[in-house]
C-alpha cells in the first residue's frame, strides 16, 4: 500500500493530482502506462492491494469527510484525563523523597513537546519554557512546578523502564482506538495482522574504528499494522540477533486470530512453532539462510507450474499499481501441495508456499525491473496471503521511515541508549496519533507537527475533540 510522502522527494501522479496538471508529460506517462498495462493482460488497477480495508484506513477515510466546523471549540477535559492517566501508569524509578518534578508531569511535557516538533532533550526544555503559560491552562494541576531542564528530561528518560512506557502507550493508542471505531461504527474483520522486523538506530553508536566501540542500538519492532500502532520495542543486546529476541517476545504475546509476517532472518522452526502454539498464523519471507528449503521452493515455481496455476486461476492474483512515478504488476502464486517437502514434519503449520512476481517500470526512464520472492504460510487464502505480504512493508514506510525523516532518529546522538529508546517509544506514540488525525489537516506528517508548535492549543483540541466520541457524533451528524 503506498503512502503519500511527506517530502517532495517522490511525487504521486496518480488520482485528482495527476487531473490537476492535465495535459502534462507526466500525466499522458500515467495514461500511456495504464493502456500498456490493460493491453498486456495485468488485470485491475487497484489503489490498495487489500480486499478489505484495515480499520485505521476506515478511520481515516471517515475523519476525512467529517466536518470539523461542528466540533466543539472547548478541549474535551476526558481525552486529556486518559492521556495523563497514560502517563500516570509509567513506574517511576527514581528515589523516593528526591524528586522534584513529578513523573506524569515530564512525560505529558515531552509528549507535548515532540507532538510540536521537538527532537530531543534541548528542543523540550525550550519548548516548555515558551509554553509554559499556555501550558499552565492545559495542565492546571502542575501550575506550581517550574520547567525542568534538559539533564532533568534527559535522565528520567534514562531512568523509565522501556517496556513499561511501551505498554502504558500501547494499551493507550489501542482504548482510543477501538472508541474511535465505536464512534464511527467500524467493525473488526479478519485477522488481526502483526509485524516483526528489526531497525538500526545510526546516531547513537561512537568510536568505530577503534577498541572502544559502541555499536548503534538494534530494535525489534512489532508493528500491529491493523491498528496502525507499535505494539512492543524491543532493544537487541550487541551479543546477539534479533531471532532470539522475536522469539521471547512471541512466547508473551496472545497471538489468536492474528496473522504474523516477517522477512527471511525469522524463517525459523522455533519461531513458526512458537507462532503455532500461541494461536497464530504465519507468512515468513524465504531466502538463503534456509537454503535447501529455498532452493526446492524455487525449483517447484517452475514457468510451467506457474502456467498452470495462473491458469487455474484459484491460487493466483494480480494487481497493478501506479505511484511514485513507477507502473508495478504484483503476481501471487499459490501451492497447497505441500506433501512432497521432506522437512514438513518440522514446520509447525506449514500449508503453502508462495511466489510472489514483482515487475516495475519507470515512467520516467522507462527501464523495467523483475524481482521474485518466496515464502512460506500457514494459510490457503491466497488474498490474505496477498494482502499480508504487501501490507507487511507497512513496517518500514508507516513506522521506520517516519521515525527516520518525520522524527529524524538517525539525527539523534544519544549514548544514554534507555533514554534513547523511551524517546523512541515516546515518537511512535505521537506518531500514530498524527496519522489518525492527519485526514483532518489534510498536509504531511512534519508540517502537522509544526502547526502544533505555532498554534498548541487550538490544534491540541482538534486532536482531543477527535478523540471524544460525543465529538465525533456531534461531527457525524453535522456533516449530513
Amino acid at each position: 500500500m503506498y503512502t503519500r510522502c511527506t517530502r517532495g522527494t517522490a511525487r504521486s501522479c496518480a488520482g485528482a493530482k495527476a487531473h490537476d496538471r492535465e495535459g502534462t508529460a507526466e500525466h499522458h506517462r500515467c495514461g500511456a502506462a495504464s493502456r500498456r498495462a490493460r493491453e498486456a493482460g495485468w488485470g485491475v488497477s487497484r489503489l490498495r492491494n487489500q480486499k478489505t480495508p484495515t480499520p485505521i484506513i476506515k478511520i481515516r477515510e471517515v475523519i476525512k469527510g467529517i466536518n470539523f466546523d461542528a466540533l466543539s471549540g472547548r478541549m474535551p477535559k476526558a481525552v486529556l484525563k486518559r492521556i495523563v492517566s497514560c502517563m500516570e501508569g509509567v513506574s517511576d524509578g527514581r528515589v523516593k523523597g528526591m524528586i522534584d518534578y513529578p513523573l506524569p508531569y515530564i512525560l505529558l511535557l515531552a509528549f507535548l513537546a515532540v507532538l510540536s516538533g521537538a527532537g530531543g532533550w534541548t528542543d523540550m526544555q525550550d519548548f516548555s519554557e515558551a509554553y509554559k503559560k499556555k501550558l499552565n491552562g492545559i495542565l492546571p494541576q502542575y501550575k506550581s512546578l517550574a520547567v525542568p531542564s534538559h539533564d532533568t528530561f534527559r535522565r528520567v528518560f534514562g531512568i523509565i523502564a522501556p517496556e513499561d512506557l511501551q505498554r502504558a502507550t500501547a494499551e493507550f493508542l489501542l482504548q482510543e482506538i477501538c472508541q474511535m471505531k465505536r464512534a464511527l461504527g467500524i467493525e473488526d474483520k479478519g485477522m488481526r495482522h502483526l509485524g516483526l522486523d528489526g531497525k538500526e538506530q545510526n546516531g547513537t553508536g561512537r568510536k568505530y574504528g577503534t577498541d572502544q566501540k559502541v555499536a548503534n542500538l538494534q530494535t525489534l519492532h512489532c508493528y500491529d499494522i491493523t491498528n496502525g500502532i507499535c505494539l512492543h520495542s524491543v532493544p537487541i543486546d550487541s551479543k546477539t540477533n534479533e531471532i532470539p529476541v522475536a522469539q521471547g517476545l512471541l512466547k508473551s504475546m496472545c497471538l489468536k486470530n492474528c496473522v504474523v509476517t516477517f522477512d527471511s532472518m525469522n524463517t525459523q522452526r522455533d519461531t513458526v512453532a512458537i507462532i503455532v502454539r500461541g494461536g497464530g498464523h504465519y507468512v515468513g519471507g524465504l531466502k538463503g539462510n534456509q537454503q535447501l528449503m529455498h532452493e526446492e521452493v524455487a525449483l517447484l515455481f517452475s514457468d510451467e507450474e506457474l502456467g498452470i496455476i495462473k491458469k487455474n486461476g484459484k491460487y493466483f492474483r494480480s494487481y497493478v499499481e501506479k505511484a511514485h512515478n513507477r507502473v508495478e504488476k504484483r503476481s501471487y502464486y499459490m501451492t497447497t501441495d505441500v506433501s512432497w517437502f521432506a522437512d514438513l514434519h518440522l514446520w509447525a503449520g506449514l500449508k503453502a508456499f508462495v511466489c510472489y512476481d514483482i515487475e516495475t517500470e519507470d515512467l520516467v526512464s522507462g527501464k523495467t525491473t523483475k524481482e521474485r520472492r518466496y515464502y512460506i504460510a500457514s494459510v490457503t487464502d491466497i488474498e490474505m496471503c496477498a494482502d499480508a505480504i504487501r501490507a507487511h512493508w507497512s513496517i518500514e514506510n508507516q513506522l521506520h521511515w517516519h521515525l527516520d525523516v518525520t522524527f529524524s532518529e538517525d539525527d539523534n546522538t544519544t549514548m544514554d541508549k534507555n533514554a534513547f529508546n523511551n524517546l523512541s517509544v515516546m515518537n511512535k506514540m505521537v506518531l500514530s496519533l498524527l496519522k489518525l488525525i492527519q485526514p483532518a489537516h489534510n498536509a504531511g506528517l512534519q508540517r502537522i507537527r509544526k502547526k502544533f508548535g505555532w498554534s498548541l492549543v487550538e490544534n491540541l483540541t482538534l486532536l482531543l475533540n477527535l478523540l471524544d466520541e460525543k465529538q465525533i457524533e456531534q461531527a457525524l451528524l453535522g456533516s449530513k
